[in-house]
């Protein structure tokens, strides 16, 4: 009987350490899966908008080390040089980049990485997942002054004068609208019978439409050409680029008539588009693909003109301080009117991008999860009473074997095992106790060290990577990143007790913070543990001020006063119920948040005139379960000429009066699924996948239509 109890608490021992190891060295792909607000239908619902996820199948192929150990119970020797014994310290801040000397610097580089990093990367780089397109309408060349309006709308963006992609562009005449679920099917429309049988449909013939419609002046809307290709657009001058699946069009659009294609990009060697700025002629084009372990570099992402270009193992750049990686980023810019690229900067990081642009530099950040092995070894060392000074002494050398993470994890498992088989059942009962109790708290103090965001910032001046920052947790968008006299403010989410808690017990809730970061992305002031147990929904930096709800029950809504920005601090906090996930500056002190409140859509106005106290001073219940500014802030517009903002449904528009700091619908159109909206002088455009609505914006009558 004794056996069997002593066996038995080996077990529940062994088997909690093994649960609280893999727990671990997941927690990083946990909480990169973890969906956005904006995603949700309701916040306890799965959903599918900022981030695009797949299914994932793991392997023990990933881990060939840890399944090695998992056999053999072997060790593994010691690393022979020490100056590869890097890891990454607390709220560290990596101070420079470095260009690989050759292909083999690259896979050592790699190596090294994976002996840190928890897991390989065998997940989809998340595209879509922060890409927060925007819209400029910017007036082409060729306009006709005559008929030129004198209003043109310029689609939400989040820095003005920085154009993103989206569907719908305006040159001030003419409106582009391209739609993901529309095609242009050449003829035949039905497939032709050969010897009795149908023939199957050619979907060769079915092409992505960009239609091209006249919009001004109003009673002469209609449509005037098209493009067969379709995706997110740029438009700059009479040149029209197209963001195609896997490949990048230009065109001429001077003649509305009769476009003309005038350049492609095509991405190669299974590269990625992550996002795309339109600034001062120019467009910056962020790019990713996957790092091929054996053979790294060069790479050839692009065809130009026929020709491959390449990208040679010395133009790639790596931190100075090893980290996990599995991406490799390059950031390029191209001529709109010529198609000609620069191929710019290259460097590596990890999967799951977020891109945000000043004028003075273009940011990339990833997050990654760090080592968990040297976690638990870091535990042990501040508990020694709870094994003999051997085993410490074991665990501590472990630290320097020049293997995985993974496996490093599976050499704990053994050194545990091995040891609670020679204690009493007695002594094994309280080290498990111990164990928990202690794990968990230490836990707690130090989730900050479990994950990490890079942000590499781009110099647009000379166009290279002027220096690197770490913030620990992870982001929610690019508007979670602001720039503002010279210092980067970052809002991050750190923990997720969701990932720890649903198999061994330990909650490490959430709490939000916000760093800001110097010209040389070192961290110089922060507010930690902001809406704790809750994570960030919607992020916004304006001047001196920021604002962040964080949500879990109730929708907190923080004033943040970044005016000093070594001391930082909250100013204010209302609670109230629902969640906004996208906030915008209606005028100087009203803050409009969109989201959600039960299943419905919700719209609320924040009064921040007096930042200690913000209040709720008026909101509006749509009756729509989604609206698509949830998913893009571009799909928003605001008129501050009339005072109103277009709001798109499932069952029509809207536009909403905030006169007087208060909200009233004083127009809905039914019968389209609204997707944008522009204004050309006083009539409003709204957008829906094939159909135009004019309004006059004096009386909000309807003035045309029409079908595409």
């Amino acid at each position: 009987m004794k056996e069997y109890i002593k066996v038995k608490h080996i077990s529940k021992v062994v088997i909690i350490l093994v649960v609280v190891l893999a727990i671990f060295s997941l927690v990083g792909f946990l909480n990169s899966q973890t969906q956005t607000p904006n995603q949700q239908q309701t916040p306890s619902e799965s959903n599918g908008e900022n981030k695009t996820s797949s299914g994932t199948v793991f392997s023990l192929v990933e881990f060939p080390e840890l399944v090695t150990a998992v056999l053999t119970q072997e060790s593994f020797s010691e690393k022979k040089d020490d100056n590869q014994e890097q890891t990454l310290s607390k709220n560290k801040t990596l101070s420079d980049f470095k260009k690989f000397t050759s292909e083999e610097d690259f896979k050592q580089y790699l190596a090294s990485s994976d002996e840190q990093s928890s897991y390989r990367g065998s997940f989809g780089v998340s595209s879509s997942a922060k890409e927060m397109s925007l819209d400029i309408a910017v007036p082409g060349a060729s306009l006709d002054s005559a008929v030129a309006p004198e209003r043109v709308s310029e689609t939400n963006v989040q820095v003005m004068g920085i154009d993103e992609p989206d569907i719908v562009k305006t040159n001030g005449t003419d409106i582009f609208v391209s739609g993901e679920n529309r095609y242009y099917l050449k003829e035949p429309l039905i497939a032709p019978i050969v010897n009795g049988i149908r023939a199957p449909e050619d979907s060769s013939n079915s092409k992505n439409l960009t239609n091209i419609i006249k919009a001004f002046p109003p009673k002469e809307l209609k449509e005037v050409g098209g493009i067969e290709e379709g995706g997110n657009l740029l438009l700059s001058g009479d040149n029209l680029v197209v963001f195609s699946q896997n490949k990048i069009l230009g065109f001429d659009v001077s003649n509305t008539t009769s476009p003309k294609k005038e350049w492609t990009i095509s991405l190669e060697d299974n590269t990625q588009y992550s996002q795309a700025r339109l600034y001062n002629g120019k467009i910056y084009l962020v790019t990713s693909r996957y790092v091929d372990r054996y053979n790294p570099c060069p790479i050839r992402p692009f065809t130009v003109g026929g020709e491959k270009l390449e990208i040679s193992c010395m133009d790639i750049y790596h931190p100075s301080v090893v980290a996990p990686v599995n991406v490799t980023y390059n950031v390029s810019t191209i001529n709109p009117k010529t198609g000609s690229m620069d191929l710019g900067v290259s460097f590596v990081g990890s999967y799951d991008s977020t891109v945000y642009m000043s004028k003075g530099g273009l940011y990339v950040a990833y997050p990654y999860s760090v080592g968990s092995a040297d976690f638990l070894v870091e535990f042990f060392m501040e508990n020694e009473d709870l094994f003999s000074s051997e085993v410490m002494a074991r665990l501590k050398k472990l630290q320097g074997y020049e293997i995985s993470d993974s496996a490093k994890l599976v050499e704990i498992g053994l050194i545990i095992e091995e040891l609670m088989q020679t204690m009493s059942s007695d002594e094994q009962l309280r080290v498990e106790n111990d164990f928990e109790n202690r794990m968990d708290s230490y836990a707690k103090l130090h989730k900050r060290d479990l994950e990490k965001t890079d942000i590499v910032k781009i110099d647009l001046s000379n166009f290279d990577i002027k220096n690197i920052g770490t913030v620990p947790g992870r982001l929610l968008n690019q508007f979670s990143l602001d720039e503002y006299d010279n210092n980067l403010r970052v809002a991050v989410t750190v923990g997720g007790s969701n990932s720890l808690s649903w198999r061994y017990g330990i909650d490490i809730e959430d709490v939000n913070d916000v760093y800001i970061l110097n010209q040389n992305m070192k961290t110089i002031g922060s507010i930690i543990d902001l809406g704790v147990d809750e994570r960030i929904y919607s992020a916004r930096f304006i001047g001196e001020r920021g604002y962040l709800v964080t949500f879990k029950q109730t929708d907190p809504f923080f004033v943040l006063d970044l005016s000093n920005p070594t001391k930082p601090k909250v100013t204010g906090e209302l609670k109230i119920p629902g969640f906004s996930s996208y906030l915008h500056p209606i005028s100087e002190n009203i803050i409009l948040g969109v989201g959600k409140e039960g299943s419905k859509v919700k719209l609320s106005l924040f009064d921040v005139s007096d930042p200690t106290s913000p209040k709720e001073v008026s909101k509006n219940i749509l009756d729509e379960y989604w609206s698509e500014v949830q998913n893009t802030h571009h799909a928003f517009l605001q008129d501050s000429k009339h005072g109103i903002f277009f709001m798109p449904g499932e069952k029509g528009g809207y536009i909403f009066s905030y006169k007087n700091n208060n909200l009233k619908m004083v127009k809905a159109v039914s019968g389209l699924r609204a997707r944008r909206a522009v204004y050309l002088d006083d009539y409003f455009y709204i957008i829906g996948d094939n159909e135009i609505i004019v309004l006059d914006e004096s009386d909000w009558s309807r003035v045309n239509s029409l079908d595409f």
